[in-house]
């Protein structure tokens, strides 16, 4: 069987997906949409790339990686309509995506997180030496937050709206409480789009350091010298950040959202709609690992590429 993958260039974690998977499945995969026997739509918002007969001539699997239900208006409920008409089988990677999606479709949905690579995030026991690399206080207690928090078409304006599926308000929060724990807080953020948490820690005088873009070497790096990560979403497929935090053993605590339940600790999990009474939750670094390194490349693919086996 050969897979077709249509992934968006843009510099986002499908980029990385489809060349992970490529790397280690190159048996299964061809550039050649002709001689596919599967087209994968690893990035369904550019499904019109190709022509609509193109799929008809093949199977298709269509990856949703996640719904935000207070945004579904007609152009997206007409934009799932379409994917269903072309999709085979769906493939959510986790349970509260496949709920929502179950919403707009009838089609079989198979449920299965993606991998892990270890060999680009992984425990650096060296804290002190990368603050110093990298210009920041060896002293703080140093709480991580690289994933965006904006809404893009509030950014050129300067207003700065939040984008509530990332639940940024909800990440000042648990900030605010750390900040009663420890006077030395301090916030490293990597990633676009960052201007709502940067203008809402700056009101609370807390102080920030900013790396928008960096690199895979970079950003674990930057893992490697955090304190504490906290995920604040209220929707989300992954977030990666989850993953990757675990691989690394950080300390992290999230809301219960995405694959959360997959790869933290029940007492790592907190409630979003009470962020700032965070007592009785705490980082299980080695709970996490455990559940995390099950998914590592290559062996994982072995289950994952379940998804192609048509019957």
């Amino acid at each position: 069987m050969k897979i077709f993958i249509l992934a968006a260039q843009e510099n986002w974690i499908t980029d990385q997906l489809a060349k992970e998977w490529i790397q280690h499945n190159k048996d299964k995969y061809t550039t050649y949409i002709q001689d596919a026997d599967v087209i994968w739509i690893l990035s369904n918002y550019i499904c019109d790339a190709l022509p609509l007969e193109i799929y008809s001539k093949k199977k298709v699997i269509t990856t949703i990686h996640h719904i935000v239900p207070w945004k579904m208006d007609e152009t997206r409920i007409n934009h799932y309509k379409k994917l269903d008409k072309i999709t085979d089988i769906f493939h959510s990677i986790c349970d509260k995506t496949t709920k929502e999606l179950s919403k707009y479709t009838k089609k079989k949905i198979i449920t299965i997180p993606f991998w892990n690579n270890q060999h680009l995030y992984f425990n650096i026991n060296k804290k002190q030496f990368l603050r110093e690399k990298y210009k920041i206080d060896r002293n703080c207690y140093l709480i991580g937050s690289f994933q965006r928090d904006t809404e893009g078409n509030s950014i050129e304006s300067g207003s700065f709206l939040p984008k509530l599926e990332k639940g940024p308000d909800i990440f000042i929060n648990a900030v605010k409480y750390y900040k009663s724990l420890y006077s030395n807080v301090k916030v490293l953020l990597t990633g676009r789009c960052r201007q709502y948490v940067m203008k809402e820690l700056q009101k609370l005088g807390i102080i920030y350091i900013y790396f928008e873009m960096v690199d895979n070497k970079t950003l674990n790096e930057l893992y490697n010298c955090l304190d504490l990560y906290i995920v604040g979403s209220r929707v989300e497929g992954g977030p990666r950040a989850i993953n990757e935090c675990a691989l690394a053993k950080i300390p992290i605590i999230s809301t219960d959202v995405g694959i959360a339940r997959n790869i933290l600790s029940e007492k790592s999990i907190f409630n979003e709609k009470r962020a700032t009474n965070l007592m009785n939750v705490y980082p299980d670094e080695d709970y996490a690992y455990i559940n995390a390194v099950k998914l590592n490349i290559p062996n994982y693919f072995k289950t994952f590429n379940k998804l192609f086996e048509f019957k």
